[in-house]
């Protein structure tokens, strides 16, 4: 069937409001190893020969770092991911008043800290005296109607608590850009662009110039659900490996609901996308198409265990997922027995 014209505007603006919303062997992410030698002869100032994500398959993304199990956007969060297996790190980077790259999902700090306000209007500084576990419960995320009892790490990042074993206050904080890639310079890592606040590119130039510097171009993929963002980092990064944008993946999607092969594609390297919106998005032919086209899919946002399961049967490069220690246990069963009724009983520990 044939998608209307109606169709086609309504997956455009509905992928672009849902990603605005609350977006071979398994790699193995890991914080040791501490920085290596920079590489005199590194330069990127050409697009990746290959895919690099293509090859690397079965993902199990932590989305925020996994936002039901552990407070999101931390580096306590980012930790225990690594800790429970998780194979990429997903985040989002917004600019403070002071120029600064800092790892935070929403415009302003309201949802997640016990500060008011949009990050744009603090310093990092300012920021970083915020609370970023403050509205956390386990196995809700950041919510605002629970009793105080069940924010278990409420007070950590002041000092009004102590930290669990093996971490600090500053693990409970809004972290840096630049911070999360020291301490986890060997995982694999997902940054999402947010929007420009004047569409200059001096937002995604900081971000293409930290990236360069710590030459993290094969081991990061950079997503933004905005063309222009997308492109103005492309533009200053060639080498490291990003997302289609909303208008170029609404238009590939759309592509693959006919007969036809998908047609050429650009540079970039995945498509990051919803299971459906009002159409379905990832199907069979929709997989098939990337992969014979040399592009990767990688699904959000995954939280029901049997979801997980109809995916990675589909052959999806990688699931996101608030719940990366359930994913982990739907990862660890052989792919032809995956069963979520084992499942059924799973707690995941913080």
């Amino acid at each position: 069937m044939k998608p209307t014209p109606s169709t086609v505007i309504a997956l455009l603006g509905t992928l672009l409001l849902a990603a605005c919303g609350t977006e071979g062997s398994r790699a193995v992410a890991g914080s040791d190893g501490g920085a290596t030698t920079p590489d005199p002869n590194y330069s990127c100032d050409t697009p990746a020969v290959d895919n690099p994500w293509l090859e690397r398959t079965e993902l199990n993304f932590s989305h925020r770092g996994g936002a039901l199990e552990f407070p999101e956007n931390t580096l306590y969060a980012y930790q225990r991911s690594v800790d429970v297996g998780a194979d990429v790190l997903e985040m989002d980077v917004y600019e403070t008043a002071d120029g600064e790259l800092v790892v935070i999902h929403d415009a302003t700090v309201d949802r997640t800290t016990d500060g008011s306000g949009s990050v744009s209007a603090f310093t990092l500084a300012e920021i970083q005296a915020l609370d970023a576990a403050y509205w956390f419960v386990p196995g809700r995320g950041a919510v605002a109607d629970a009793q105080e009892s069940e924010y278990i790490f409420r007070g950590v990042a002041t000092g009004a608590k102590a930290p669990p074993s093996g971490f600090s206050a500053a693990d409970f904080r809004v972290p840096t850009l630049a911070e999360t890639l020291d301490r986890f310079p060997t995982a694999l890592i997902n940054i999402e662009l947010k929007p420009d606040p004047d569409s200059t590119g001096s937002y995604e130039a900081k971000v293409a110039e930290l990236l360069i510097e710590r030459q993290r171009d094969d081991d990061v993929i950079v997503a933004s659900f905005i063309d222009l963002p997308a492109a103005l980092f492309k533009a200053q990064a060639p080498c490291v490996s990003t997302s289609f944008p909303t208008g170029q993946a609404a238009g590939y999607v759309l592509a693959s609901q006919g007969p036809l092969p998908m047609p050429p594609l650009s540079i970039h390297h995945a498509f990051q996308v919803p299971p459906e919106l009002g159409i379905p998005v990832v199907t069979q032919d929709f997989v098939d198409d990337a992969h014979a086209a040399g592009v990767a899919v990688h699904v959000w946002t995954i939280n029901a265990c049997q979801d997980m399961v109809d995916l990675l049967a589909l052959g999806v490069d990688a699931v996101m997922t608030d719940r990366p220690q359930l994913l982990e246990q739907v990862l660890a069963q052989p792919p032809e027995a995956r069963d979520c009724a084992r499942l059924e009983s799973f707690q995941p520990e913080l």
